[in-house]
């Protein structure tokens, strides 16, 4: 059997993974305002696909110009994403406007410059010259300026074209602009104020307001007696390449990559199919679109990843109905949170479960006269974060504080490098870690003097110490005072600072020293019993399955008769159901309102039930090239809460869909089975737990 049978293209997982995004927003039972946000999440997937995916498959293409396999290998792969997308982008067209006429029937309607009453002219004007005009800054086409040094990736432009006519109505004299659209200022939609009706909601893309006021923009600067606009849109390759200056420090070296990014060649070029001939190809030049880049023409509006603040102005039933994060009884029935970790392990999921927690926790931290030492590492923190907040006071208050600083969370760097100035300035000692290593992993350790002695209090988390995304994402934190735990995050952090020592772990699952052989060994373990008869099963839900080494061992476990189930969000190279390779293999994915993100490995072990949260993918990278970390659940409480919330999930039958070779999609059929949405049904679930944890009485930890 070829490779090409045993494993998909992780690109095109990809594509496969962000079409289950589309079909959330085609899908009518889902209210109709967050099916148009839907939308949006399709397209800033799409975004940042064509920005590292499709960009590392053009550089594949340049880089082998001479080894011909290999060229031609990443060439054939790019016509079959090309050809993905432009489906993916024809189905998104269509549900745009399917969405746009449901919105109508609702008394909504989005309207453009042309469809203005005199009352919303008037309304209009005003509004451009008090709201918007400050804003724009035209940028004036000319043979000397290069467009490449200073257009934003991913930002909307508007090609402007301003012409005067001869007699005979040829244009003459032409000259070109680009005007950016100010959405980082300025919300990208604008609701109108209501007219006669009430009941009539109108609103108005920023763009289409700028069309309105295109003349006041340029009248007095510019002879022309026609201007017109064109929407366009850029994405750059988001990858970049280091400095090998010794010289430099790993803080200016970002900064400096940051700049390139700016700087780097596009992959893809979305324009107006409306734009007049000679623009486009002015702008293609100017751009230096290559054959290998996107190119797309649509409509008038791009960057529709805006519509994931898509307003609703209309009733409460177009949206989702608010689940607010639960309490957790564990830690309100005590007065500090270290008395609650105290008394017992306490995992929390959220969104399900207030994230405040973690962030009380730190506060307290920051004050308390017992606490000597604070140690995070960081990947992706609030723009306001309360944490860095509670950190910054904490060394106010003459505690150690250590705070490692990812620097190269893509796409968060630059507010990365903000923040650890701030912490720096703060009296905050920051470490930026491994030039080699991304550090991915989400711990917190605190050292408290308790009786004389010191303890260590640890949080191992799935997910980013990050407010707002908490609110969206599913995760799991483990709060725990378990020493030899704690001890070893506390080696984690050791490690990153003194990479040339060796470190034992005996609990937690290191990348990039031991993830490997440890999953091999868990996995193999299973074959083992499985070739001796014995009971043998492995459970996994991960992001993404791409690692080609893992694959091979889970394909060799199923082969043994190991029974294999997975939830799988994102890419999945693997190929389950294939007679004699992975016919005991079944995976789902699922998606709905909240992004699933955590990591759960849990292996039968003859009967023991080794259950592992973790910060790592089953990607090469993950297991390889970052410093990530795998935690045991050892509370049989907590192994056994794990299991039924996992249960939950393979028993959707409302989001979940079948991953199989075809990657065609399928929901998973419900039959005779009760409709269950795993995301609600879990949301009750742990209102109920909460329920009864409040009402039991509090027994001593063991």
């Amino acid at each position: 059997m070829s490779d090409e049978k045993l494993f998909l293209e992780k690109e095109l997982s990809w594509l496969s993974f962000n079409e289950r995004v589309l079909q959330e927003a085609q899908d009518k039972s889902v209210p109709l305002i967050e099916r148009m946000r839907f939308l949006g999440i399709f397209s800033s997937n799409q975004d940042e696909f064509f920005k590292v995916r499709v960009a590392d498959v053009k550089r594949r293409i340049l880089l082998n110009k001479y080894n011909n396999d290999e060229h031609q290998g990443a060439k054939h792969l790019l016509t079959k994403i090309q050809n993905k997308t432009a489906q993916l982008d024809s189905a998104f067209d269509e549900t745009y406007r399917e969405l746009i006429i449901a919105l109508v029937r609702r008394n909504i309607f989005l309207i453009n410059e042309t469809q203005l009453s005199l009352f919303h002219q008037q309304w209009l004007t005003t509004y451009f010259q008090n709201k918007i005009l400050r804003h724009i800054t035209p940028i004036i086409i000319t043979h000397e300026i290069n467009l490449l040094d200073f257009l934003k990736d991913d930002h909307t432009y508007l090609a402007v074209k301003m012409a005067n006519h001869k007699n005979n109505g040829e244009p003459t004299n032409c000259r070109y602009a680009l005007i950016e659209i100010p959405t980082d200022d300025l919300p990208r939609f604008v609701v109108l104020p209501a007219q006669g009706s009430r009941k009539k909601k109108s609103l108005m893309i920023l763009d289409n307001i700028i069309r309105f006021g295109l003349d006041k923009i340029f009248s007095g600067f510019f002879q022309y007696d026609e201007i017109s606009a064109y929407s366009i849109k850029m994405t750059r390759d988001a990858e970049y390449d280091l400095t090998d200056e010794v010289d430099l420090s790993l803080l200016e070296a970002m900064s400096e990559s940051l700049k390139q990014r700016l700087t780097a060649e596009p992959v893809r070029f979305v324009y107006d199919e409306q734009m007049p001939a000679d623009l486009l190809e002015l702008l293609k030049q100017k751009l230096h679109i290559s054959s290998y880049d996107h190119i797309r023409g649509g409509g008038r509006y791009h960057s529709f990843k805006d519509l994931m603040s898509f307003p609703n102005v209309g009733r409460k039933y177009l949206e989702h109905p608010k689940l607010p994060a639960l309490n957790s009884a564990l830690f309100d029935r005590y007065t500090t949170a270290f008395k609650a970790i105290s008394a017992q392990d306490i995992l929390l999921y959220y969104p399900y479960q207030k994230f405040s927690y973690l962030s009380e926790l730190v506060r307290q931290a920051s004050f308390d006269p017992n606490v000597q030492s604070i140690k995070i590492n960081i990947y992706r923190v609030a723009s306001n974060s309360r944490i860095m907040h509670s950190l910054i006071e904490a060394a106010h208050n003459g505690k150690r504080v250590t705070v490692v600083v990812e620097l190269r969370a893509r796409f968060d760097e630059q507010a990365n490098i903000e923040w650890a100035q701030q912490l720096t300035d703060a009296g905050v000692r920051v470490v930026f870690g491994l030039p080699s290593l991304k550090i991915h992993s989400k711990l917190l350790l605190i050292n408290r003097t308790e009786e004389g002695k010191t303890q260590y209090y640890a949080h191992i988390g799935t997910g980013n110490f990050h407010e707002k995304t908490a609110k969206i994402y599913t995760d799991f934190a483990l709060f725990t005072k378990n020493q030899e735990i704690s001890e070893e995050v506390n080696n984690v952090f050791k490690f990153i600072e003194r990479p040339y020592r060796r470190y034992k772990f005996n609990h937690l699952i290191l990348s990039p020293i031991d993830s490997r052989r440890r999953l091999y060994s868990l996995i193999d373990h299973e074959i083992r019993q499985a070739n001796a008869q014995q009971k043998a099963a492995i459970t996994v839900k991960v992001n993404n399955l791409v690692d080609v080494g893992l694959i091979n061992r889970l394909y060799a476990a199923s082969k043994a008769g190991v029974k294999i189930r997975m939830i799988v969000r994102g890419m999945c190279s693997l190929l389950p159901g294939i007679e004699g390779l992975s016919e005991n293999i079944s995976i789902i994915s699922i998606v709905d309102r909240f992004l699933e993100h955590p990591r759960v490995f849990i292996f039968h072990a003859a009967g023991e039930e080794k259950t592992f949260i973790s910060s790592a993918d089953w990607m090469t990278r993950n297991i390889d090239q970052r410093i990530e970390v795998g935690c045991p659940i050892y509370d049989p409480d907590l192994k056994q809460y794990l299991h039924d919330l996992l249960a939950l999930q393979f028993s959707d039958t409302t989001k979940a869909r079948i991953i199989d070779k075809t990657q065609s999609n399928q929901y998973v059929k419900r039959g005779n089975r009760r409709k269950i949405r795993s995301q609600i049904t879990t949301y009750e679930f742990i209102k109920e737990r909460e329920k009864v944890s409040c009402s039991s009485p509090i027994q001593p930890k063991h």
